[in-house]
């Protein structure tokens, strides 16, 4: 599917920075930048590298300032936007046509020249090429002109202008980093700028450092006569260059079209976010092997967002190399029935404060061995599975503990153990300490997962009995007959009676805890309270804590995370639990197609091609936090697997 956007996309430099597009390259290195080419935040970045894979970042070019001249007429064509209003670029007023299906595509016009201009990284390098291709149908000679704004900074930090920048005829050098390059162009050098104040206009609605600085020290440029045509290409990498922008752009085309052949769904949107996916798996070095990075631009790997992202990205679209290595790394790092929720990176040991990741890792395993009939990794990772089991019915840390009654509790002081885990300060937004639904969920789901896989691999577990108590006393305890649907914590308080979108992973999983009459009442309760078409709602509207927009300074984000705000993921857990109790006959699948179809205008909106993180709870009309999830996508892949 190839995304257009036209100049009603950007009739203001505002509406012009509502979208970006992401290239990733496999190692935790990204480019990015707005439809109009501008930074519109910190993060954005024509080459932000990973310099130790995936986390170790740095922003090395920030962006490109542009300029065209036709004769004595010179314009600007980027767009970056300054504190100081005066110094704002304006090229996107000559911008016909921004495109995305693999790499993006700018197509600008004036008085008769034509400038295509092309992005693209290489997977597995940190390397940026940028390809110029100009028409210059004009009766005067055009010159178009290239100025990298350099940083150099680890990701997040600012350019001070003590910092210095050394350059030679391959490479430019600045804060230990080296970075080469190649043109076709004239290069011009013996000159300094720093350039003050550009504007983030996304951080600052956001409450984020809002303001940064970049450096230049070298201009490219290109001369075509009247009546000529030329194309001009820079490339920039972190390793010595063996390559050309156009060799690049074919290798990415035929790149993404291999992911979508070995995924093997024909649905359009489908398609489009198995590409997504990809951009989400990265070299982890520490470990030597996969990883799955939890969002851009914000996030880095996570045991919990990677067990759920894992099932999508990686299962569902026919990764299944990946998917083994990354259960094999996470099953090294299991210590007392706990796998890490954020990987060590140097010296630094693991976290562990999860409850969620190793249930979440048991079933993961059952998917790729469901997908992949493969039993000699199954009898590799099974004493890790036998032993968060084991370490959960007996009691392991943050007061993770199978209660007398077979259900679990999780939780205790100020750690917060599951995907609902703001804390800010020693307050807690959304507490769920206790019995959570979900986790419970997925504990009944392990048990009987073991129960089938033990007999795989010649293993007695004894499980059963304890898997049909867990199952009567969740029935028993989590059901509220008076609401027609779970409670969401046990927990003695008002959180118990609190309509959230938790519940739904007691329908979705595999193995079912309640009977079909009651599996259908929570689908259609979560239809009625919490749907829309990107996303559940995390707490019903009713609610006196619902909080329904999401932005502002840290703590005004924090304490609307999960008080309502909606998050793309669990809409896959409703779509699977709507199949599961309606059934996955003709007219169930068109009302799905049809609602899914939703997300081709999610897809369109903040980063092309990609699902975002959450959105308002009140009126979900634009994307917020995470322009690119993994775990949103993921999610929704499962969905068209199924269908």
């Amino acid at each position: 599917m190839r995304f257009v956007y036209g100049k009603q996309d950007w009739r203001t430099r505002e509406r012009g920075q509502e979208n970006c597009y992401l290239l990733t390259n496999g190692l935790g290195g990204f480019s990015s930048s707005t439809i109009i080419g501008s930074a519109s935040r910190n993060d954005h970045s024509f080459l932000m590298a990973a310099v130790k894979a995936p986390n170790h970042r740095y922003q090395m070019i920030h962006c490109l300032k542009e300029t065209l001249r036709i004769g004595e007429n010179m314009v600007t064509l980027s767009s970056q936007e300054y504190v100081e209003k005066s110094k704002n670029e304006d090229g996107y007023l000559y911008l016909d046509s921004f495109s995305f299906e693999d790499y993006p595509r700018w197509e600008f016009r004036l008085k008769g020249v034509e400038v295509c201009k092309s992005i693209v990284m290489k997977q597995g390098s940190n390397l940026t090429a940028v390809l110029y291709q100009i028409s210059n149908r004009s009766g005067q000679t055009a010159h178009l002109q290239i100025t990298p704004q350099l940083q150099f900074v680890p990701k997040g930090r600012t350019l001070e202008r003590e910092q210095v920048f050394e350059m030679d005829e391959e490479s430019i050098r600045s804060n230990g980093q080296t970075l080469y390059y190649r043109t076709n162009g004239k290069v011009e050098t013996g000159f300094t700028e720093f350039c003050e104040q550009l504007y983030y206009a996304y951080d600052a609605c956001d409450g984020r450092h809002s303001e940064g600085n970049t450096y230049a020290n070298h201009r490219v440029s290109i001369e075509m006569e009247a009546h000529s045509e030329a194309e001009l290409e820079l490339v920039y990498s972190m390793e010595p260059i063996t390559t050309h922008a156009k060799e690049l752009l074919e290798e990415e085309v035929q790149y993404r079209k291999d992911l979508v052949k070995v995924a093997g769904l024909s649905h359009p949107l489908a398609e489009v976010l198995v590409k997504a996916a990809n951009q989400f798996v990265a070299r982890r070095d520490s470990t030597g092997g996969k990883t799955i990075l939890a969002g851009f631009p914000f996030f880095e790997d996570w045991g919990r967002d990677t067990m759920i992202a894992m099932a999508g990205c990686c299962i569902s679209t026919g990764q299944t190399e990946t998917a083994a290595s990354i259960l094999r790394i996470f099953a090294s790092y299991c210590k007392d029935g706990l796998m890490p929720n954020l990987f060590p990176e140097g010296e630094n040991q693991p976290a562990y404060n999860t409850v969620d990741a190793s249930l979440l890792f048991i079933y993961a395993v059952y998917l790729y061995y469901k997908k992949t009939g493969d039993g000699t990794l199954l009898e590799e990772l099974w004493p890790v599975m036998a032993d968060i089991i084991k370490c959960y019915q007996k009691g392991t840390h943050y007061g993770i503990h199978m209660d007398e009654d077979g259900l679990l509790m999780a939780g205790e002081g100020l750690d917060q153990v599951t995907w609902m885990d703001v804390r800010v300060g020693e307050r807690l937004p959304t507490p769920r300490h206790g019995k959570p639904v979900e986790i419970n969920a997925y504990w009944y789901n392990a048990l009987c997962i073991m129960e089938e896989l033990g007999a795989v691999v010649g293993e007695t577990t004894n499980l059963a009995a304890l898997a049909k108590k867990v199952k009567q006393n969740f029935t028993k305890k989590f059901w509220n007959e008076k609401k027609g649907c779970l409670r969401d914590v046990l927990c003695g308080t008002k959180a118990e009676e609190q309509i959230r979108c938790n519940q739904i992973w007691a329908v979705s999983l595999p193995f079912s805890l309640l009977d079909p009459e009651k599996e259908r009442q929570i689908v259609d309760l979560v239809f009625e309270k919490l749907y829309t078409p990107y996303g559940l709602r995390t707490l019903e509207m009713e609610d006196e804590e619902f909080r329904g927009s999401y932005g502002g300074e840290a703590l005004c984000r924090d304490l609307a995370y999960h008080q309502g705000t909606v998050w793309v993921f669990p809409l896959g857990a409703y779509y699977q639990a709507y199949l599961k109790v309606y059934g996955k006959h003709a007219q169930s699948r068109v009302i799905l197609i049809r609602q899914l179809e939703a997300m081709e205008s999610a897809l369109r909106e903040g980063c092309v091609g990609q699902l975002p993180e959450i959105y308002d709870g009140k009126t979900p009309t634009a994307s917020r936090g995470c322009f690119a999830q993994a775990w949103s996508v993921g999610e929704i892949l499962r969905v068209f697997e199924e269908i």
